[in-house]
């Protein structure tokens, strides 16, 4: 299950997995993404929090997954990983060559820090 949530005057997206991502998750926070973009150029962010990354329910999460990545990457401008999950903690150094948007990650006591990162602009 994915939880999470668009904050529109700032233009952050929180996502935080809880347990195996599904299909009608990415389905769902597209929905809510493509409308905010609707009338948006971009979001400032998305601040991605979980303890440790829960994987996907099946192959078919993971493909609506990478086709979420696909087409909204360009629209994003900053990325923060919050958590001391070791995968989380290596996603800016491969994320990097496949997204737009600038990554960076963070502990998990720093969420405060992340979403501030997010808004400030061109750091």
């Amino acid at each position: 299950m994915l939880d999470f949530e668009l904050f529109p005057s700032e233009g952050i997206l929180r996502v935080s997995p809880t347990s195996p991502m599904l299909v009608r998750d990415f389905a769902q926070l597209s929905e809510v993404v493509d409308r905010y973009l609707a009338s948006n150029d971009h979001l400032n962010g998305i601040v991605i929090n979980t303890d440790k990354f829960p994987g996907w329910e099946d192959f078919s999460a993971l493909i609506s997954h990478l086709k979420f990545i696909r087409d909204h990457h360009r629209k994003v401008r900053k990325v923060a990983a919050v958590s001391d999950d070791s995968l989380i903690k290596i996603l800016p150094t491969i994320a990097q060559h496949f997204v737009a948007a600038d990554i960076r990650q963070f502990n998990h006591d720093q969420l405060d820090a992340a979403f501030e990162w997010i808004r400030q602009s061109g750091d």
